[in-house]
């Protein structure tokens, strides 16, 4: 499908990756662009139409799909990342709440869109995942594990949405030039290329996005056991 003409739903699309979406949906010429977040008013994007959303509140899930019935193309973008590991049980509250935005909520939004991108033709669904959907960094534990939770059910929704011809995208990086990265060093790839690498998907019809070296590399090694070493990052 093409994103001219396309009617675009964006989760978590007041800021960062989020903001980046709505603008190069809008400058790659979709006709129209849902720009959803817990608050409408913090959405700055001109052009765009803001949705308020928490994608953990499931009546604020069913009424944005009810709103934008004519969606073609859902990106679910919204998520959290907070430190900690899950060895102790005083961390498990950190992966619950990372669970509920980063895998469930996720989910929501996919399950309410589908019905409305099958009568609209199928369109596609583009899920934002990560690198450390595949490997394990000690000071993020919990976040890694919801992330490999959220690439698994990228996975499920792609064989179970094949049949009403929705296309079902994981777009992987590693440290993206946002807020949410802002504490760790290292290379960072730009939202720009992020976010133009997932439209070249939508448009070619790819079901995997790999969009930087760290991506690629992690994606490469997984055959020799590259998960079963602690991923360094740098703070």
């Amino acid at each position: 499908m093409e994103i001219k003409d396309s009617v675009v739903f964006i989760t978590g699309a007041n800021r960062g990756l989020g903001a980046t979406f709505a603008r190069l949906a809008l400058a790659r010429g979709a006709r129209k662009v849902y720009a959803a977040a817990r608050d409408p008013q913090s959405v700055r994007v001109e052009g765009v139409v803001p949705v308020r959303l928490d994608v953990t509140d499931p009546a604020q899930v069913a009424a944005a799909a009810a709103l934008a019935s004519d969606v073609t193309l859902v990106i679910n973008n919204a998520a959290i990342s907070l430190p900690g590991g899950i060895a102790t049980a005083a961390n498990t509250p950190i992966l619950k709440q990372q669970f509920d935005t980063n895998v469930f909520g996720m989910l929501a939004v996919a399950q309410a869109f589908a019905p409305v991108l099958k009568h609209n033709g199928g369109g596609a669904l583009l899920n934002m995942l990560s690198a450390l959907s595949w490997m394990n960094a000690p000071a993020l534990s919990a976040y890694c594990v919801a992330k490999a939770a959220a690439w698994g059910v990228t996975n499920a929704l792609r064989s179970e949405l094949h049949g009403q011809g929705t296309l079902v995208i994981g777009l992987h990086a590693g440290f993206i030039d946002t807020d949410m990265a802002k504490g760790f060093g290292g290379p960072k790839v730009t939202p720009d290329e992020v976010v133009g690498q997932g439209f070249d998907a939508v448009e070619a019809g790819q079901e995997e996005v790999l969009a930087d070296e760290p991506a690629r590399q992690v994606k490469a090694g997984l055959s020799s056991g590259v998960y079963l070493r602690a991923a360094a990052l740098g703070v």
